[in-house]
């Protein structure tokens, strides 16, 4: 019977139980509650895969093995520790580019090792012909996102413009670039001793990554950066057809597919297709000639006293976090005004949009890691009703997703996205440093409502001012 269990069986065995591990991790992630649960069956899996994996191939000078580990480990470690929650996007972002990165050189060194001493032309084996469209597929979606995450690394940390770089004809050379890279591809495929040609391959894709990405504004790099994350999933797929390995093309699919569906949670957060993100050239600071406007005379300044004195007297406070709270780092002092509330029977929630931050679930761990409770953390779809019974709003760092210009059917970049209905609480208390706009670049009439106080100042600073003021009021 121990003779029918072979080395073949133990490891599809063990592919198996892998990739259940990476669906359980993934439905984790799903949520504030589970994900550090999801994170280490992912992370389970992933190791079970490697090992199996190394052993399947005889792969084991443990000398390299553990010195692969031990780099792997201190790298992650002091970017686990060092990177802020803020760059959180673009870390996403280069890894992202590390796996395209990754796909093309594994596919390469097959094309290398299968077909770098050959010298009998085309083939028309079966085996052949999927190794050599995979890796044409590798090469590709590789490349492209490799050098599209560079950029969208270099728009997100400033150092490529956050705005969109268009020029007259671009569709025509993104088309002509993808052609270029299908038809070097189809001549791989026909003659895959031709190594050379796989490098003519992943140099026009990495030209057409490039020209993807720069063309987009820096507030849809979020949106961008989901997206390569499902290239790169893709791009890992198509090298487990190249390898013939299971489990990686499992693993591919799998981030290939969540990525989409957060590339799809994002767009319909802005209202806005994958085709407008990536081609209509938006998401870019604009100069808005009509602010004066909006503004003059009308905002009304308030203070850390004032502000106290309101919430002493309300009975349902919401805070509306966004982008500026993480970058002030106030979330701590945030949870500390939070408890001495609810000490007086002040019924306390958190409104989160979809979009806050720089990508989904940004404010949700931002705000768990103070060990506030996941059930006041409410969706936009289930705060929004609330926000007329709401006595006050305190909107932290957030813009464009509490513009009431978003409820205009046209003439604005974030017309028609749907946004916190905060307005509509009987008083707003924006903590902000100015009247500077938002990522999309726009004034905000929020900020010069009737029921608007602005209390300038940064953000940690200024809920550390409530806290006392609140204390003492």
């Amino acid at each position: 019977m121990s003779g029918l269990i072979t080395l073949e069986v133990l490891v599809d065995l063990a592919y198996l139980i892998a990739a259940i591990l990476f669906i359980a991790g993934l439905k984790g992630l799903a949520h504030p509650r589970s994900a550090v649960r999801g994170n280490l069956l992912g992370a389970l899996g992933m190791l079970l895969a490697i090992a199996v994996t190394l052993l399947d191939q005889q792969i084991l000078n443990w000398v390299w093995i553990v010195a692969g580990v031990a780099v792997g480990g201190i790298v992650g470690t002091i970017l686990a520790l060092t990177i802020k929650m803020t760059d959180m996007p673009q870390l996403v972002g280069l890894f992202n580019g590390f796996g395209g990165a990754a796909s093309i050189l594994v596919a390469g060194a097959v094309l290398i090792q299968l077909f770098g001493a050959a010298d009998t032309g085309a083939t028309t084996d079966g085996q052949t012909l999927q190794v050599t469209i995979a890796t044409v597929a590798s090469g590709l979606i590789g490349a492209v996102t490799f050098f599209g995450s560079l950029i969208a690394f270099g728009k997100l940390q400033g150092i490529v413009t956050e705005k969109p770089v268009r020029y007259p004809g671009e569709q025509i050379v993104k088309s002509l670039l993808l052609l270029g890279s299908i038809f070097v591809g189809v001549l791989i495929v026909l003659d895959p001793t031709q190594i050379y040609l796989y490098w003519v391959l992943v140099g026009i894709a990495s030209v057409l990554g490039i020209f993807l990405v720069i063309p987009i504004g820096g507030a849809d790099m979020p949106i961008v950066v989901a997206l390569l994350n499902s290239y790169s999933g893709i791009a890992a797929a198509a090298t487990g057809f190249v390898l013939t390995n299971n489990i990686l093309i499992i693993a591919g699919s799998l981030v290939g597919a969540s990525g989409i569906i957060l590339t799809q949670i994002m767009c319909k957060a802005m209202n806005r297709s994958l085709a407008n993100v990536l081609f209509g050239g938006v998401g870019a600071v604009v100069e808005d000639s009509d602010q004066g406007d909006i503004y003059s005379g009308r905002v009304k300044s308030t203070s850390a006293e004032e502000v106290a004195m309101i919430l002493k007297t309300a009975q349902r406070v919401v805070f509306v976090p966004g982008y500026g709270m993480a970058v002030a780092r106030a979330q701590t002092a945030v949870r500390q005004l939070t408890e001495i509330m609810e000490k007086d029977g002040i019924a306390v929630e958190f409104g989160i949009h979809p979009v806050a931050g720089r990508m989904p679930g940004h404010m949700n761990v931002l705000l768990a890691e103070e060990n506030i409770s996941y059930d006041k953390l409410r969706e936009m779809d289930q705060i929004n009703p609330s926000f007329p019974n709401t006595d006050v709003a305190i909107v932290l760092g957030a813009n464009d997703v509490v513009n009431p210009i978003a409820r205009e059917s046209a003439g604005s970049p974030i017309s028609g996205m749907p946004i916190l209905d905060v307005d509509k609480a009987r008083t707003v208390v924006v903590i902000k440093r100015s009247l500077s706009p938002g990522f999309a670049g726009i004034a905000n009439p929020l900020f010069a409502a009737d029921n608007t106080l602005m209390f300038f100042g940064d953000g940690k600073a200024a809920v550390e001012d409530l806290v006392s003021a609140y204390k003492d009021a």
